[in-house]
């Protein structure tokens, strides 16, 4: 099986609880009763009751435009409510909004807020159908627990700030491919980067390091193969020396001798300039030999020369990470090598 046969059914599970969800959107009734304003429910205590009126006004748009199906502006109007008023009934309007918007991790925490109080804010019915959502995204969405204990160290989801360490963050993000990056100055920026589930739930532990505790250093073979290599061909080429000198040594009696008598070849006469001849080209050949592994041996030193590389202690940083930074009050790149 490809992995793409393997991910058309996982694609299809998760069409299908789309399509579940929406339908159950499209049957939900939004809160269009008047908010009661006054009183000292819960969600109604220490809210001035002007803030109460002006939360009801921006409701009653945000209704008029979630019933024209203008989600964007819906969603605008509830969320100026809540700037007045924290009411578990707009938490709750506004998720539907956002609901039509796709952005699955914002309707589940005011879901949350719009269950808060139980089912008193919205009547049973309206919260059965919120408990109903909140089930559905918990199994669409993915879970994670991150933590940093490096103090200082700025921790990045998918190039957005999470939190400055030491600390935590818990919470639900999409499914699909995640970067975490841990980085602060004099260590190596640490990535974690896996694929998320829908209804996985991960835990992950970000430690930094600096390069003296990662990087080490090898050769490509042991030290003493290109000392030996260059060893041996100084040794041949010292070698072919010492026949160079025999030889001159021999072809100078030869000469001597060959003056008093003439062109009259003696035996001995014929020995020495053989003798000299093959010490010459064996000088030569030594020279010759000598020279290519002296060559040799050097290239092999440079060649073995101590090689850098970074030790996988995690196992988990990939070869090279080039990440976005944006923030409020930082922008950049972070990056990590891997040798």
């Amino acid at each position: 099986m490809t992995p793409m046969q393997r991910r058309g059914p996982r694609v299809s599970a998760l069409a299908a609880v789309w399509l579940a969800l929406w339908a159950c959107v499209a049957s939900a009734q939004r809160v269009d009763v008047p908010l009661e304003i006054g009183g000292n429910r819960p969600w109604a205590v220490g809210v001035p009751r002007a803030q109460q009126q002006q939360a009801q006004a921006f409701f009653y748009e945000g209704n008029e435009r979630l019933r024209e199906s203008v989600f964007v502006d819906a969603a605008r109007s509830y969320k100026r409510a809540l700037q007045h008023w924290n009411h578990p009934a707009i938490h709750y309007n506004l998720a539907l909004a956002l609901m039509n918007l796709d952005q699955p991790i914002e309707v589940y925490k005011h879901l949350q807020q719009a269950m808060s109080h139980g089912p008193e804010p919205l009547d049973s019915g309206r919260y059965e159908h919120a408990r109903a959502y909140k089930a559905l995204l918990e199994k669409q969405l993915a879970w994670v627990d991150i933590r940093c204990e490096a103090e200082g160290a700025v921790v990045t989801l998918n190039g957005q700030p999470l939190f400055t360490a030491p600390g935590r963050y818990q919470g639900l993000i999409r499914p699909g491919v995640h970067s975490i990056i841990a980085f602060k100055d004099g260590f190596l920026p640490t990535e974690k980067r896996r694929p998320m589930m829908p209804g996985e739930k991960a835990e992950l532990a970000l430690e930094l390091y600096t390069e003296d505790d990662v990087i080490r250093y090898r050769r490509r073979w042991s030290a003493w193969v290109p000392w030996t290599v260059l060893g041996t061909g100084l040794a041949v080429a010292g070698g072919s020396g010492v026949l160079h000198w025999k030889a001159r040594e021999s072809f100078r009696d030869f000469d001597s001798r060959l003056r008093p008598n003439g062109m009259h070849l003696t035996p001995e006469m014929k020995s020495l300039r053989q003798r000299g001849s093959a010490l010459q080209v064996g000088a030569i050949s030594g020279y010759s030999v000598g020279g290519a592994a002296v060559v040799t041996g050097a290239v092999l030193l440079y060649l073995n020369r101590q090689q850098p590389y970074r030790i996988n202690i995690e196992d988990s940083a990939p070869g090279v990470v080039i990440a976005p930074v944006v923030g409020t009050s930082s922008h950049g790149i972070v990056g990590t090598v891997r040798f």
